[in-house]
This record gives structure tokens, C-alpha cells and sequence, in this order.
């Protein structure tokens, strides 16, 4: 880590606090509310749990010094990824973190502060809640939850428990994007009626399923968790749970629009839909093992006749709008295009106005992702557990929000037509969707309330 990008992720994180308030990215709360579990300059025992290919986007954020804090677990299924993790980070933390098949014993340890739950997205809500009722303070990565019930738990528990939760959209905390949705929210595009957020990636061919023996060294009932049960088959476990049915993952929607929908909808400033449109469908390698749709487009409509797109192409890595990946926001003088690169803005002629490119690096569609903007939203994070600062940038309440689009998309895509949504509470109106509001558990996972 070079000292300009220590000078920049200090200074970015600071006026990443004071910039989301202006900007409405987060919700401002007394410090109170949270029970601190240390001083501000207290150490903290932090705990990794999945080591998947997420987890390196955390290395830097637990090495630093100035977060201050030891990892004491490190937790996954698979006895090679943990001991990956535990080799990279050697000699580059201090303590010894011991590694651990089974999280729920990091859970028991009264001295565990924060839990980063980078899991599969069928642990992501339960993994999270477990955590809450066990006391620690959770940073969740995206998707936050696996049903729309899920989300309205998180919530519950949350508050129940009293913790600080961040989900891990963490263009919450680039100071680009939120200086860019803050002039937006001052009117610099005039009244903004409409977003376009989209992904291209070029994803080859994944395995059809066969049974198989259980990999060495992976805990298959431990990875299942949550989920009901079913047999091991090759390929379906190392990251390809994300193509396999809905036992798992949520598809690219959940696995990556998440964060270009949560741009569009902070840029709107608007919650729920109250009609949700999509077309979506398997396009490319129509023999290969991949079980869901690869290309979606989807279409909610807000009140105010405000609209939010959603352009998902999986397998197809045609830059239609000149980039991979981002947000482009229309309003009646202007328009604004917006990625994790930062930001340009146009005015109603098409003419640029304004260029600003982020110092950050952060990845784009490459697997695993991380950068200074997730160092930075991380630090948002500590900051906020130790009362250093009040304002989290992107709290569970509002990330279930931005979630809930994904799950309308899905859902929609589930059951084959459209649905009208409450635009109150977020609630489905078809008797259909409303089926696949919450997800089955294996016995004896069922959150408990």
C-alpha cells in the first residue's frame, strides 16, 4: 500500500461520512443507538468467515493498522480455502487466528467483535442473524439476503440486538459517486424521471451436473447449511452455486446488479416499485449446466412515473453503454453516467460538463472484486461500531431496500409474468410471487423469533 493511497483512503473515508449525509446514502443515527462493544481506539477481534474468492477484498482493510484490529477466525467449508487465507495474510497480522470448519464456535467466542460474512447467498441472512443473537456486529456482503422475508428479518434482528450491520455495496462509500447523487438530489440534471444500471460479462460454459464424490477436505452438509438437503454433483460448490437452481445463489441479478441498482434507486430517491416488468432468459451454451436465465431486462416503475432499467448480460460482454458495468440517470436538463471509475456529467444537448475520475481501485467484473472503495467502506464500518462516527453509510434497513429489486426481478422471472407491488411496504400483490417471498430451511435452521 503506497503512501498516496494511504493519504487518499484517510481522507476519501473522512469525507465519505460527512458527503453521505449531504448525498441521503445513509441514515444518520445517534451514536447511542448502537451499544459500543469498544472504545474508539480498543482493538477488535474480527472474525472471516467464507474464503471464497470476496474474501481478499478484506486483506487490506484487516492488515492496515490504523483499523486496529486482530482476525482471530478463519472460517470456511473448505479446508483448502481457509488454509489459502490463513497463507496469504501470514505475517502480515498479528495473533493467530485459528481456523475453523464450523463458524458457530467463532458465534460462542464472547471475545469475537465483527463477523465479515463473504459466504454463499443462501448463508448471507442466517449467518448474519446468527451473529446478531450471538452478539457481534456484521459487515454482510451482498446479496444481504436470499428471500424478500429474509430482509425483513435482518431488519428485525438488527434492531433486536442492537448492532451495527453494513451491507457490502460499497459504492456507498465512494466519495464520487456520492458528491455526483448529492448535486443530482440538488436538481444539477434538472427532475430525474429515469436510470439505466447494467452489467456485461463474457461467462464461457459451466459443467452439467454429475454425481460425484464430495470433494476432500469440503464439509458438503456445513456448506448446504441453511438450504435443504441434496446430493453432492460436480460441479455445483465453487462459485458455480450462483448458476445451479435457487437452493443457493440468486442468480447475476442478486450477485451483481445489486450494486448498480442500488445506485439507480439512491439517485431517484425512491423505495419501492409499484409495477415490475421482465424479460429474461437462458441465451448462450443452451446445453451447458447453467439453470437460470443468463440476459435480463427488467423494468420498475415508481410512483411518479420514475423508472429504474436493469440491463443484465451475463454471457454476452458487449459494452452497449461504453463500460461493463454502471448507472446512467436521466433528468429533464442533463444526465449523469456513473461507475465505479467516478463520473461524467452531461447537460440536456449531450454535451459533457463535467469529468471526475476516482482515485479509487476497485474491480469491475472480475471475480472477487475489492479495492480502496471497499477499504474505505469498511472503515465506515469500524468507524461506526467504535462511535467514531454516526452516520453509516449503507445500514441494513437501506440496503434491503436496493436488494428488494433484485428479488422482484427474479421473482418475476420465476413466475413468468409481471406483478403489481405495494409501493407502501414493498409487499407483492400476486398471489404467485408472494409464494416465493420467503425460502424453505432444512430442519432446525428456521430463524427463530
Amino acid at each position: 500500500m503506497s503512501v498516496n493511497r494511504r493519504q487518499f483512503i484517510k481522507k476519501a473515508g473522512l469525507g465519505s461520512v460527512a458527503g453521505a449525509a449531504l448525498a441521503g446514502s445513509a441514515v444518520a443515527m445517534p451514536a447511542s443507538q448502537y451499544r459500543r462493544i469498544k472504545g474508539a481506539n480498543d482493538r477488535m477481534s474480527v472474525v472471516l468467515m467464507g474464503c471464497g474468492r470476496r474474501v481478499g477484498a478484506f486483506y487490506q482493510s484487516v492488515i492496515d493498522k490504523k483499523n486496529n484490529v486482530d482476525v482471530s477466525y478463519i472460517c470456511d467449508v473448505m479446508q483448502s480455502k481457509r488454509e489459502k487465507t490463513a497463507a496469504d495474510l501470514k505475517g502480515k497480522i498479528s495473533g493467530k487466528a485459528k481456523l475453523l470448519n464450523d463458524i458457530r464456535e467463532a458465534f460462542n467466542d464472547k471475545e469475537v467483535d465483527v463477523i465479515f460474512n463473504a459466504t454463499p447467498d443462501h448463508w448471507h441472512a442466517p449467518g448474519t442473524w446468527m451473529a446478531l443473537e450471538a452478539g457481534k456486529h456484521v459487515y454482510i456482503e451482498k446479496p444481504c439476503s436470499h428471500s424478500p422475508r429474509e430482509g425483513e428479518l435482518l431488519i428485525h434482528f438488527q434492531k433486536k440486538y442492537n448492532k451495527v450491520v453494513q451491507m457490502g455495496n460499497q459504492q456507498r462509500s465512494a466519495p464520487e459517486s456520492i458528491e455526483i447523487i448529492s448535486e443530482i438530489h440538488k436538481g444539477v440534471i434538472g427532475d430525474v424521471y429515469k436510470a439505466v444500471a447494467f452489467y456485461a460479462n463474457n461467462r464461457g460454459p459451466v459443467v452439467v451436473p454429475e454425481k460425484a464424490p464430495v470433494p476432500k477436505g469440503l464439509d458438503w452438509d456445513l456448506f448446504q447449511g441453511p438450504a435443504p438437503r441434496v446430493d453432492y454433483m460436480h460441479d455445483t460448490w465453487d462459485y458455480n452455486w450462483h448458476w445451479y437452481g435457487w437452493l443457493w445463489g440468486t442468480a447475476e441479478t442478486g450477485n451483481n446488479a445489486t450494486h448498480e441498482l442500488d445506485i439507480a434507486r439512491w439517485a431517484l430517491n425512491v423505495e419501492y416499485p409499484e409495477y415490475v416488468f421482465v424479460e429474461a432468459e437462458k441465451r448462450h451454451y443452451l446445453d451447458d449446466g447453467w439453470e437460470m436465465y443468463d440476459t435480463m431486462d427488467a423494468t420498475f416503475v415508481f410512483p411518479g412515473n420514475k423508472i429504474i432499467k436493469w440491463d443484465g448480460k451475463s454471457r454476452n460482454g458487449h459494452k452497449t453503454y461504453g463500460s461493463d458495468r454502471g448507472t446512467i440517470i436521466y433528468g429533464t436538463e442533463g444526465s449523469v453516467f456513473v461507475d465505479r471509475g467516478g463520473y461524467t456529467l452531461f447537460d440536456r444537448a449531450g454535451k459533457k460538463v463535467k469529468d471526475s475520475k476516482s482515485a479509487n481501485i476497485e474491480a469491475g467484473t472480475a471475480l472477487g472484486g475489492g479495492g480502496d472503495m471497499t477499504d474505505i467502506h469498511v472503515r465506515n464500518f469500524f468507524d461506526n461500531i467504535r462511535g467514531k462516527s454516526n452516520v453509516l453509510n449503507s445500514p441494513i434497513d437501506v440496503g434491503h431496500i436496493s436488494q428488494m429489486l433484485t428479488h422482484y426481478a427474479n421473482i418475476a422471472y420465476r413466475i413468468n409474468k409481471p406483478f403489481d407491488v405495494n409501493a407502501e411496504n414493498g409487499h407483492i400483490y400476486d398471489r404467485d410471487a408472494m409464494k416465493l417471498w420467503d425460502r424453505e430451511y432444512a430442519p432446525g435452521w428456521e430463524p427463530k423469533l
